[in-house]
């Protein structure tokens, strides 16, 4: 009885060795298949984040290619706002591989110009067929640069005296004799000049650039020359845009000419100049004395006037200017007349929605009874003439600050000074101080550059 007991109990403890094996066995596999399935789904998801950043860098390139094929098109088509068809967008392109097959799209806006500006934006939106939810949006600004890009640019030679600062590009398509400070590139035309008695030199022979001024690193000569020809073109645009186009044309006013008045509150008054100051001085390059009449003696009443929603103001006559721009404006005169800074023209603010340009058939002038501190925010552009203050014996002003752009044709001149360099008449101290708003949003009219240029390039968010 005892031995059966036994027996008995023997195949129980082989019994429950057993039940152990099979429950490690299928413990094991539960562990084993929960490990293979991790790894395989690891590796399925790290597949497909993979594949997921392959097609969003693809849908990248692909955005990338419609900016470059734009840009090519304005090259071809400088105007073309709907890409080649009279509808508006958004314009949808195939993408090819390499071996011509289509693999994705992109989607282009192309937002025009605002007006008196020459700033495309580009916005390319690509995508790969195969993954059309994973897109990438690109946007480029593209313009054409202005002849207000330089803060002071002539036709001619130039000196810059030791009081003088000039903050912006700097350009001659002559000498300059540089005694000044800048704080950007400053470029002439020619490798080496001869430079005049009346920039302080004896005829001599003197490098493109040369001086005490600085920085000199700066300083880069010979460069290419810029062209002042599409000047004519653009005071016809601007003569038609006022007589036609809804801006303000003034015809010959029968007196000595117009003075224009801008007013803060958006307006311009107009006043018939009816007698004028004369004054004895010379000019550059000439020491004979003549008489100018060009300061205001008397008016006649103000006649008020909207800026044109064009901004375009063309006189055929002498114009005097001075006020508080609120707006965009360009006055333009006709063969041989000039514009005189009549008193200080300031901006209601300093922030690119406030421009004026002035460009003078023939001169821009500054007249005997200028304020002593002057100010003067416009870009004035001298077509034949110069921008310049005749020289008047002993009468000598303290400051005189610009902030624009500065381009004559002839010689330029604020100050006039002696054999010793001191201040004989004129402003005793200038500030040219470029604004920077006026390169790719230049005034009303004024003459652009014929390339576009990049200005700026970014990744936005794609806004489904």
């Amino acid at each position: 009885m005892l031995n059966y007991l036994k027996k008995i109990l023997q195949n129980f403890h082989h019994d429950q060795r057993g039940h152990v094996l099979i429950s490690v066995l299928v413990l094991g596999s539960i562990a084993f298949t929960i490990i293979v399935t991790g790894i395989v789904s690891y590796a399925i998801m790290e597949n497909r984040a993979s594949n997921f950043k392959h097609n969003r860098e693809m849908a990248f390139q692909i955005a990338e290619a419609g900016i470059n094929y734009y840009r090519w098109h304005l090259a071809h088509n400088k105007t073309d706002y709907k890409d080649g068809t009279d509808v508006d967008g958004p314009y949808v392109h195939a993408y090819e591989d390499k071996d011509g097959n289509v693999i994705g799209h992109y989607s282009l806006d192309i937002i025009a110009p605002l007006s008196g500006s020459t700033v495309v934006t580009i916005d390319s939106t690509g995508w790969l067929d195969a993954q059309p939810d994973s897109k990438r949006k690109l946007r480029a600004r593209v313009g054409f640069p202005a002849l207000t890009d330089y803060a002071f640019l002539t036709n001619t030679d130039v000196w810059i005296g030791d009081t003088e600062y000039t903050h912006g590009k700097f350009h001659a398509n002559g000498g300059i004799r540089y005694d000044g400070v800048g704080d950007a590139p400053i470029t002439s035309v020619m490798a080496t000049y001869t430079c005049k008695i009346f920039h302080g030199c004896g005829n001599q022979t003197q490098e493109g650039i040369w001086g005490a001024g600085g920085p000199q690193e700066y300083w880069r000569y010979p460069v290419p020359a810029k062209d002042f020809t599409a000047v004519t073109a653009k005071l016809a645009e601007i003569k038609e845009g006022a007589d036609e186009g809804g801006g303000l044309y003034l015809t010959s006013s029968g007196d000595e000419g117009w003075r224009l008045s801008f007013q803060a509150d958006g307006t311009v008054k107009v006043y018939k100049v009816t007698r004028t100051y004369c004054y004895s001085g010379k000019d550059m390059g000439d020491n004979k004395y003549h008489t100018y009449c060009i300061d205001i003696r008397s008016t006649g009443s103000a006649t008020t006037y909207p800026i044109p929603a064009n901004g375009y103001i063309y006189v055929e006559d002498m114009v005097w200017v001075d006020g508080v721009v609120n707006g965009r404006a360009t006055i333009g005169t006709a063969v041989g007349k000039s514009i005189i800074i009549n008193g200080n023209i300031t901006y209601l603010a300093k922030d690119g929605n406030h421009v004026l340009g002035l460009i003078g058939e023939k001169d821009i002038l500054i007249p005997h009874n200028s304020p002593d501190y002057l100010e003067i925010d416009a870009a004035l552009l001298a077509k034949s003439g110069a921008t310049k203050r005749y020289f008047y014996a002993g009468d000598t002003k303290e400051s005189l600050t610009t902030f624009g752009s500065v381009i004559t044709f002839g010689i330029w001149t604020w100050s006039w000074t002696s054999g010793g360099g001191e201040v004989v008449s004129g402003y005793e101290i200038t500030n040219s101080t470029y604004d920077v708003n006026l390169t790719y949003n230049p005034p009303p009219g004024f003459p652009v550059g014929s390339e576009y240029n990049l200005i700026s390039w970014e990744e936005v968010e794609v806004i489904n």
